[in-house]
């Protein structure tokens, strides 16, 4: 699901008070941490296809001739299937950071403690605000 000038606040049940950068303890890094990487480096650069099809080629390890031979294969069976929104991302449920997707639908993230974060929801009728999923039923 994409969406366009939409912000997707912090999760109401997110454990931290200001955004905390996702650490891993492997070589191998989970999916929020590419997340946060590319979304941090290349802010507004990825609509959530791309930033889904870059994701799956970096958690895969999928290599460059491969990618160059098979670049539609690999992103037809990606996306044959569905996938969640970054409302359930780990980086609004967990390290405190909302996303924002601009009028063409590409994202960036700002954490919680950021005068940005704050115009976003501050800004009413503007854009769409959305929470992120909470991480437990209430």
């Amino acid at each position: 699901m994409s969406y366009k000038n939409t912000f997707i606040k912090v999760s109401p049940d997110c454990p931290v008070t200001s955004s905390v950068v996702p650490q891993h303890k492997t070589s191998y890094k989970p999916i929020h941490v590419i997340q946060y990487e590319l979304l941090s480096r290349y802010p507004y650069r990825y609509t959530h296809e791309q930033l889904l099809f870059e994701i799956h080629i970096r958690h895969k390890n999928i290599p460059a001739d491969e990618l160059e031979t098979n670049r539609q294969q690999i992103w037809d069976a990606l996306f044959s299937k569905s996938h969640a929104c970054l409302r359930a991302s780990q980086l609004p449920k967990k390290y405190g950071f909302g996303v924002h997707y601009d009028a063409e639908g590409r994202i960036a993230i700002y954490g919680m403690e950021t005068p940005e974060y704050e115009r976003f929801v501050q800004s009413g009728d503007e854009i769409t605000l959305l929470n992120g999923m909470r991480s437990r039923r209430e």
